[in-house]
């Protein structure tokens, strides 16, 4: 593991064990007498036609929907009226990003900061996903950032069956545009619509999936969870990994 990504990693707190040259993997010298943390290791993925059932992009694009543009699709989002939450929103959350990205990342919903900005992903959970990112090598302007709903639910709860009806069709579509080389769900209400599941989180993270037309997708842990359960940083780090070495198995390249 080189500098810089030792660096990152201890800015998210994570303690991992660091290889030596030609020799096993050992701990790094103790910092405050606090004795490091394996980090558990991720399955390569070997064999990418392993994981849960895709969920077919086709069966979830209305006609009306399928053939829209970025500008198109943009401008439907931001004038949706097909559920209630547009009636309590301040404006909807289109997403963020390289349109052209190798990486997507897809959240839940946006909460009261994305509300009032505009932008998926922004106040401390936001800043903890840049982490994330940076410590593999991304920038966050280098992949596309979204969410299955486009409205923020009041209180921030879970979305309902029917809103998620309404609004999937959009991410589906975004999916299509981007066309990325890999998916990253992030959090239990995202992974559990995209698989159309309810297996717990801590089931379904560790593995590959695939999605919208057999798309690779790795699912990790909200970052507003993280902050809550910063334990659990070891484990996404182990998810990020899985996520690494799917996509360079798909010929992408990481930066250095």
């Amino acid at each position: 593991m080189n500098a810089r990504k030792l660096a990152y990693l201890n800015a998210l707190e994570i303690d991992v064990w660091q290889r030596r040259e030609g020799g096993p993997e050992a701990a790094p010298p103790s910092v405050d007498s606090v004795t490091p943390i394996e980090v558990e290791p991720a399955p390569a993925p070997a064999g990418l036609e392993n994981g849960a059932p895709a969920v077919a992009a086709g069966d979830l694009l209305s006609s009306d929907v399928s053939a829209l543009s970025w500008n198109e699709l943009e401008s439907r989002v931001r004038g949706c009226t097909l559920c209630p939450l547009h009636v309590s929103r301040t404006q909807a959350v289109f997403g963020v990003g390289d349109r052209q990205a190798d990486w997507m990342v897809i959240g839940e919903a946006p909460g009261a900061d994305e509300d009032r900005q505009g932008e998926p992903f922004v106040g401390r959970a936001g800043q903890l996903l840049n982490s994330m990112l940076k410590a593999v090598g991304f920038k966050r302007e280098q992949v596309f950032i979204a969410n299955i709903l486009k409205s923020r639910p009041p209180n921030n709860r879970d979305p309902r069956p029917e809103e998620v009806r309404a609004c999937i069709p959009y991410l589906f579509r975004q999916i299509e545009l981007v066309d990325p080389k890999l998916i990253l769900c992030v959090g239990r209400i995202a992974a559990q619509t995209l698989l159309e599941t309810d297996t717990p989180i801590g089931k379904l993270r560790g593995k590959l999936h695939h999605i919208a037309g057999g798309r690779p997708m790795v699912v990790t842990y909200h970052p507003a969870y993280l902050l809550r359960s910063p334990v659990e940083k070891r484990r996404a780090w182990s998810d990020l990994m899985l996520a690494v070495r799917t996509y360079e198995a798909l010929g992408g390249k990481i930066n250095s």
